[in-house]
């Protein structure tokens, strides 16, 4: 198999690009990968396995064929638009996230997709947002769809300034265990007004920061030393930095909830 499902289900979908109907459309999971949204690879190798998501609009009937997943979609449930780089069909990033509310199951994972889908121009090269959240609760609301509950859970939770998936999931924890919301990549400054540093996630009131350390950091010596010179800074300037990992993120959330608690009441 392919190491980055994601990367095959691109491959696959400009395989499948010339031979497609015109009246067909890439949907779900197949649509969001196309759009650069980020979903868990529990979801994506499945994709991989059994084919690319195919849809229709109702009364037309699904495209049955070996390596197609298809999907009848009822016509006000979707807006399809032409993907700008790949120059597919494909449903809207919103219309896109509101049918996952039939794959992704978990609220955090639904919530990281539409952090992504909204995500706001923080930084140098980033791209203008994919969607608006009014777009996304438009898409919500436009029909009877599977998982509605879960989407409408997750809408008042998307925010514009998450720049990954780990960053939302580390938001939602704190908030779900009573903490404050932080704010999401803040610029911290010198009594100067220079930006010393942007942290991920920030409760500037009390100067804590909490960084979210990708596995690049084990693998780029270079961006290693920025970070600890950064970290440095930080405690130069009074701000109290916890470190967050993947491995953390994994083995549970609560001894980093109660850092996040002490730091905060200290």
């Amino acid at each position: 198999e392919p190491n980055f499902p994601d990367e095959a289900i691109v491959k696959s979908a400009l395989r499948y690009r010339p031979i497609m109907s015109q009246n067909q459309f890439f949907s779900h999971v197949t649509a969001a990968v196309l759009w650069g949204l980020p979903l868990p690879a529990d979801v994506l190798w499945p994709v991989v396995r059994r084919g690319l998501d195919v849809a229709v609009f109702t009364p037309a009937r699904h495209p049955r064929r070996r390596g197609i997943r298809g999907h009848e979609v009822h016509p006000a449930s979707a807006h399809v638009v032409e993907h700008p780089e790949h120059g597919v069909r494909l449903t809207s990033p919103a219309s896109t996230w509101a049918a996952l509310g039939a794959t992704l199951h978990d609220a955090y994972d639904l919530i990281a997709v539409g952090d992504a889908a909204v995500r706001e121009q923080m930084f140098r090269n980033d791209p203008p947002p994919l969607a608006t959240v009014h777009q996304l609760g438009a898409a919500v609301s436009a029909h009877r769809r599977v998982g509605r509950p879960v989407l409408r859970e997750s809408l008042p939770r998307i925010r514009t300034r998450s720049a990954s998936p780990r960053e939302t999931w580390c938001r939602l924890v704190l908030v779900d265990a009573g903490l404050p919301e932080p704010e999401l990549n803040f610029d911290v400054r010198d009594p100067h007004g220079r930006v010393i540093a942007c942290v991920d996630l920030a409760y500037p009131a009390a100067r804590v920061a909490i960084e979210y350390e990708g596995e690049h950091h084990l693998f780029a010596p270079e961006q290693w030393a920025r970070d600890l010179a950064r970290h440095e800074a930080l405690a130069a300037a009074g701000w109290f930095v916890i470190r967050v990992s993947a491995a953390h993120l994994a083995e549970g959330a609560a001894a980093r909830v109660t850092r996040v608690r002490g730091a905060l009441a200290r």
